[in-house]
């Protein structure tokens, strides 16, 4: 089954969500845990929530994917940016609780000066320090760009954090395809190269989700900037060779693009028609 859907408001409540992915034949989503540029979480409202499961399952759904705030920074060099998203993580895992076949995925975050290696300790202490053998959701680092100080850029620093995490069954990845190009991995002319490598440094078993976005920049930018399918230097070749790779095709697609809900329509619809 092809999963694919895209990034959703949470304004209009959670079930409202899971019909907006109906109306643009999607069947799976992904939202904010809580204001993505500050620190509110909506208030709990169990009703709706099991509203949504049951339209989730009535439909068959993919999981579905809670992304934490762009302010979390588990690695900041200042130390209540650290306790504020060490906070922010064990609330969002508490709200988790009342979701099912759902996924919380995470910037790992920005050294702010410190230096990876030490970012890498933090950040694992942190994930060790909210995460317990009763939950069932799945916690994804997310690759990043490596914009500035920005952890995660590299496959070799993602899996050093995983190396760290006791809880090894309830981590994973969220490969963007956006971050990686701008990372500096050639995607476009070596998508087979970099799975193998991601496989040999990671492990292919620890991926769980595609961010599928299109970048507005060249190979090794770093900036992080999205672009619609198929109209940046990703292009729609590559794309459909992503949403049909043998060892990708069966993950979870969600697009991040900078679209309204009837553009991300399109791109769902365009993207089902390359599907093979």
């Amino acid at each position: 089954m092809f999963v694919i859907g895209c990034h959703l408001s949470t304004s209009g409540g959670y079930e409202n969500m899971g019909r907006d992915a109906l109306s643009i034949n999607a069947n799976t989503f992904q939202f904010f845990s809580r204001n993505p540029r500050g620190s509110r979480m909506k208030k709990l409202d169990e009703g709706d929530i099991n509203s949504l499961m049951d339209l989730a399952r009535e439909n068959n759904f993919g999981p579905l994917l809670a992304h934490a705030p762009y302010t979390l920074n588990p690695c900041s060099s200042t130390e209540s940016v650290r306790e504020f998203a060490n906070i922010v993580l064990k609330e969002d895992l508490e709200r988790l609780k009342y979701f099912k076949n759902t996924y919380y995925n995470f910037h790992p975050g920005s050294h702010t000066g410190m230096g990876a290696e030490k970012a890498i300790e933090i950040i694992a202490a942190q994930i060790n320090s909210v995460m317990t053998e009763e939950q069932e959701t799945i916690v994804l680092l997310e690759t990043m760009a490596g914009k500035g100080t920005e952890v995660g850029s590299k496959f070799e620093e993602i899996a050093e954090i995983i190396k760290r995490v006791n809880l090894k069954n309830k981590i994973g990845v969220c490969m963007d395809t956006c971050h990686i190009h701008e990372a500096g991995y050639d995607i476009v002319n070596d998508l087979d190269g970099v799975l193998h490598e991601f496989d040999e440094v990671v492990g292919l078993d620890k991926l769980y989700a595609i961010h599928l976005n299109d970048s507005k920049n060249e190979i090794g930018a770093h900036k992080d900037r999205h672009e619609t399918i198929g109209e940046g230097h990703l292009g729609l070749e590559t794309i459909e060779k992503i949403i049909n790779h043998e060892k990708l095709k069966d993950l979870p697609f969600y697009l991040e693009t900078p679209n309204e809900l009837e553009g991300h329509k399109k791109e769902i619809e365009l993207l089902r028609s390359l599907r093979k």
